[in-house]
């Protein structure tokens, strides 16, 4: 796993969360199944290995606009991840988010969630964040639907939810 020479992005804080970084020596110890004291027992997550497995590929994620570890403020542990598809395609970037079993239930998604889609927002040419996520998980689609997305596109299985920059409008 390689490491970018730009400088390290900065933690974005919420009411009860952080969302720093990954690490590359993190993503080496989700993947070899090393265990951490900074972690919820229960973290990672299948979502949480399968993101950190694909780092090499995607150096991008680990930049100012990539994925970030959720932390429980109260705790200090990593509790999920969240995340940015970078880079950003027309305009419109997608999201991906996970809380550890254990955490689920605490609104902490949605805060997650509302935190990176506004950051993502004030990216350069970025003005629209999105998520699509099956309809038979509507737990998600609460957190999309809290954090202030709005559903734009609906399929057989799957929906399609964004958020856009107040001063962006549709053509």
């Amino acid at each position: 796993m390689t490491s970018s020479s730009s400088p390290t992005p900065r933690q974005l804080t919420t009411e009860r969360l952080v969302l720093r970084p990954w690490t590359a020596a993190e993503a080496v110890a989700v993947l070899g199944n090393t265990r951490s004291a900074h972690w919820a027992d229960d973290f990672p997550a299948e979502g949480d290995s399968v993101i950190a497995g694909l780092f090499e590929d995607n150096p991008a994620w680990l930049g100012e606009f990539g994925h970030r570890l959720i932390i429980e403020r109260d705790s200090s542990l990593v509790v999920g991840s969240i995340g940015l598809f970078w880079p950003p395609g027309d305009g419109a970037v997608e999201i991906g988010y996970g809380i550890v079993a254990s955490r689920r239930g605490r609104g902490y998604a949605p805060e997650a969630t509302r935190a990176l889609a506004g950051f993502a927002l004030t990216a350069p040419g970025v003005h629209t964040v999105f998520a699509e996520v099956e309809l038979s998980n509507p737990a998600s689609v609460r957190v999309l639907e809290k954090a202030s997305f709005h559903r734009w596109a609906t399929g057989e299985d799957t929906a399609r939810f964004k958020t856009t920059k107040p001063d962006h409008h549709e053509r």
